[in-house]
């Protein structure tokens, strides 16, 4: 009988200080997101050189173990230049070109220093690859700024939904071999919040909220890989947090790893599948 009223008892629900810094540092960011994703391709460029280059640091940190290596300077040199050879000619080859050959010697420099070569030089991969794609998607007439806003529109739903859930419910983790904190019904959450959010976004600009809304799941289950992808590579260099420059959120890479893989899955929707992401709306 004690056994049976144990089970039965309500989840405890804790407070955390995570409840408070997170939104608030959140929010600030957002709005400095906002700001460059309406202001024009050239300033969100300047922010997402700016945050791939802390996200950089701290890939080489993870990766190499130490806060600064030889191949952080190559690295952010080549989304630099990638970005500012996207911002001059949007349609021409070289930011791609210019991110193969940054990813090469990266691979080159660290296999002469016999410094987990596959590991740094895909780090350039994994940070360019998607600071390339939001520009290219900003870039879609005639409406690229509204495009982004749904994305994180979707990215940001999931991140809070799957925290709100995730404590309010708790309950069976989802992978703890990767995430120990992570449960299903925070991931369940995320998704459910990701769908109103996209549904909101879409019909408010004049789009089909129902079908934004099933695009919003299916972009909220790629953010969730994101977030375990990035808990996999820490997990397997021993390491809880990307870092702590963003109270609340750990590091810059803790904080965007949503985004890298939402952002690409996007791009893809886009340029293979030819997914109208605004359903319609023209705003």
């Amino acid at each position: 009988m004690l056994v049976a009223a144990t089970a039965r008892r309500p989840r405890a629900i804790g407070f955390s200080r995570d409840w408070i810094t997170r939104p608030v540092f959140g929010v600030v960011l957002a709005l400095i997101v906002i700001a460059a994703i309406y202001g024009g391709t050239p300033y969100l460029a300047v922010v997402v050189a700016a945050t791939a280059f802390i996200a950089a640091r701290e890939w080489q940190r993870i990766v190499g173990e130490k806060a600064v290596s030889l191949e952080l300077v190559p690295t952010a040199a080549t989304i630099w230049l990638m970005l500012a050879a996207f911002v001059l000619s949007p349609h021409g080859s070289a930011p791609y070109v210019i991110l193969l050959c940054g990813a090469l010697l990266v691979l080159v420099l660290s296999a002469v220093r016999r410094s987990r070569p596959l590991w740094r030089a895909g780090g350039v991969l994994y940070l360019g690859i998607p600071s390339l794609a939001i520009l290219v998607l900003r870039e879609v007439p005639p409406h690229g700024a509204w495009l982004i806003g749904a994305l994180f529109a979707v990215v940001w739903a999931t991140d809070t939904g799957a925290l709100i859930v995730g404590n309010l419910v708790g309950g069976p983790k989802f992978v703890p071999q990767l995430s120990p904190n992570k449960t299903w019904s925070g991931t369940i959450g995320g998704v459910a919040a990701a769908a109103v959010a996209e549904a909101i976004f879409i019909a408010v600009i004049g789009g089909d909220a129902g079908a934004a809304a099933l695009f919003g799941a299916v972009l909220a289950m790629f953010a969730h890989l994101g977030d375990l992808f990035e808990s996999w590579v820490k997990r397997r260099f021993h390491l809880k947090d990307s870092g702590s420059l963003i109270p609340g959120h750990g590091g810059v890479l803790d904080r965007i790893d949503s985004t890298l893989a939402a952002v690409v899955a996007l791009e893809i929707a886009v340029f293979v599948f030819h997914l109208d992401p605004l359903f319609g709306a023209r705003p």
